[in-house]
């Protein structure tokens, strides 16, 4: 019998750490199904990943973390799964907080639990760049949608059916994350944000530069706003 509970790990280029996180999630959530999304990468991910016993979706050409999420969000729905998991495939994402986050899920406490390494105080310590786009974007991102949210960038989710459904259909193509949280909350749907531990990267390096960090953040800024100005009374029913 099928798992009602999909794990979507969106790679690209990512063999020396996408094997283990597939075994550790394994380990914490063993009745889970695998899914990679292979995002036109140039090196052995989709092997790796499949050795490591994931299913694996091939992308022809790299399309990006929205356009490989959406694609999981595809699988989903046509699968007929009740909830799925984004974990990222650099090991950063601890998979031990994994059956909490789906406690949460399954306990019906939010449409979208989003692990937050924000909520507590934790070890995890980002660069300065990195640190003033995520204190922009919670503030940018709680006066939109009226309730605090601390850590807008997150990639560790559980969504619900309800939102399969949704992510299936409509779902930011670039830097997806923040958008996301404003998209579901449009819709009427709920966000609960729990404490969760971020890792140091386990092999290779972000594609994160501080020149992309700028242009990360007056894209999604301006994304944001244009979202508020074409539906202005979207913060009134949320």
């Amino acid at each position: 019998m099928r798992s009602d509970t999909l794990v979507i790990i969106p790679a690209y280029n990512e063999e020396r750490t996408v094997g283990e996180v597939i075994r550790s999630v394994r380990e914490h959530v063993p009745d889970a199904d695998i899914i990679v999304v292979n995002d036109g990468s140039c090196d052995r991910t989709a092997e790796v990943a499949a050795e490591a016993g994931a299913a694996v979706l091939n992308l022809p050409f790299n399309v990006g973390i929205g356009g490989g999420m959406q694609t999981g969000y595809l699988y989903a729905r046509e699968k007929g799964y009740q909830y799925a998991v984004q974990i990222d495939a650099d090991g950063q994402h601890d998979p031990a907080d994994l059956p909490r986050l789906l406690k949460h899920a399954k306990n019906g406490e939010g449409d979208m639990i989003l692990g937050s390494r924000y909520v507590r105080r934790t070890d995890y310590r980002s660069t300065r760049m990195r640190r003033l786009g995520m204190i922009f974007f919670s503030r940018l991102v709680t006066w939109i949608i009226g309730q605090s949210v601390k850590d807008t960038t997150s990639g560790y989710r559980v969504v619900n059916r309800r939102l399969i459904e949704l992510f299936s259909r409509e779902y930011p193509a670039d830097y997806p994350e923040v958008e996301a949280i404003v998209l579901l909350k449009r819709h009427g749907y709920t966000l609960l944000e729990v404490p969760t531990a971020m890792r140091e990267r386990q092999a290779g390096s972000s594609s994160i530069t501080p020149f992309k960090s700028v242009y990360y953040m007056v894209k999604v800024a301006l994304a944001l706003v244009m979202n508020v100005l074409r539906h202005p009374k979207a913060g009134e029913q949320m």
